[in-house]
């Protein structure tokens, strides 16, 4: 989760939402927001405060302003003074509405912003929730490759230097996309759902052992590369163990978690002569099967039981019949 400052959301996101600050004093700007939720104080406003979610922005439309602008002077100076002091991180009026000096006034007080916004409450609310959303999203940085491989994103763990880098530059070569190498940052971006990018310092560099550090994006052009990849399943390489016993049928998908999401493990050990880029390849392949409802395990022993069952009826008529 990401912290983030007035300033910073100003700075960032502030063309986008078309943000005026309305404060006379410029410390406000450095007032924390710590989460992710919006709030329009309606309730609030009317002097119930029991339960106010004190830690979200505050939006305010059209009914707030209005509502505001019916209080006397003495009133509109308590229910302001009511609203700061539970130090809200920022207060945003849409549709370029401006509040009252006294508003503003006791907002610099407080130390909290106030901004005004060109845009609609419901568009305000819809691009601000979006980016907050995505900005205080659970990330988690693990050391892995990740390469999307006929559209599904395949994560690739394992030991430093067993091979998951040059197993990627094989993928590219074929015509797949790398998406990060070394560090790829995961985020949760919905409760099924997370996203793999790459480091802002490494970009879509590689090191290959014995090369060195190679661009992908130079030598192999725009297409080789993603910026960001839903990863799907999960291929963890380790070296071959004769005392290890590995899936044969494959009936039984494995399933592993990363930020509370489950996604498939497909463990395949590594030996001397094994082409994991043509295995790569029908992972992704047989899981985009899966997910069109198609699991070729389950087919074959069904089949498999049909056939020794049907044996099995004919071999009973047989040793039945005498002529």
């Amino acid at each position: 989760m990401s912290k983030m400052t007035v300033a910073q959301l100003i700075e960032k996101r502030g063309k986008e939402l078309e943000l005026t600050l309305l404060n006379e004093k410029k410390d406000c700007l450095e007032k924390p927001v710590n989460n992710a939720e919006l709030f329009r104080p309606g309730l609030a406003l009317t002097g119930f405060f029991e339960r106010f979610p004190n830690k979200r922005i505050q939006i305010l439309g059209e009914t707030e302003f209005h509502y505001l602008s019916t209080l006397s002077e003495d009133r509109l100076k308590e229910v302001t003074n009511e609203l700061f002091i539970k130090e809200v991180p920022l207060v945003i009026f849409s549709k370029s509405l401006v509040p009252t000096k006294t508003f503003t006034t006791i907002a610099d007080e407080f130390k909290t912003a106030v901004l005004s916004s060109r845009l609609s409450t419901a568009e305000l609310t819809h691009r601000l929730s979006g980016y907050l959303d995505h900005q205080f999203a659970p990330t988690l940085n693990v050391h892995g490759t990740l390469v999307d491989v006929y559209g599904v994103g395949l994560l690739y763990t394992g030991k430093s230097g067993i091979g998951k880098s040059e197993i990627a530059l094989d993928l590219i070569e074929r015509g797949h996309r790398l998406v990060a190498d070394d560090v790829v940052k995961i985020t949760r971006t919905a409760p099924d759902v997370i996203i793999g990018t790459g480091s802002e310092l490494l970009g879509h560099h590689m090191e290959i052992r014995g090369i060195g550090i190679i661009d992908i994006e130079e030598l192999f052009g725009i297409r080789s590369i993603r910026l960001q990849k839903r990863i799907e399943v999960e291929v963890n390489l380790a070296y071959w163990s004769e005392t290890k016993e590995y899936e044969r049928l494959g009936i039984e998908e494995k399933m592993t978690s990363v930020l509370g999401v489950d996604i498939p493990i497909v463990n395949v050990p590594i030996s001397p002569g094994k082409n994991i880029t043509v295995i790569s390849e029908v992972i992704a392949m047989n899981h985009m099967l899966k997910v069109y409802g198609e699991n070729s395990a389950l087919e074959f022993t069904k089949k498999l039981s049909q056939t020794l069952h049907r044996q099995s009826l004919t071999k009973d008529y047989l040793e039945s019949d005498y002529e």
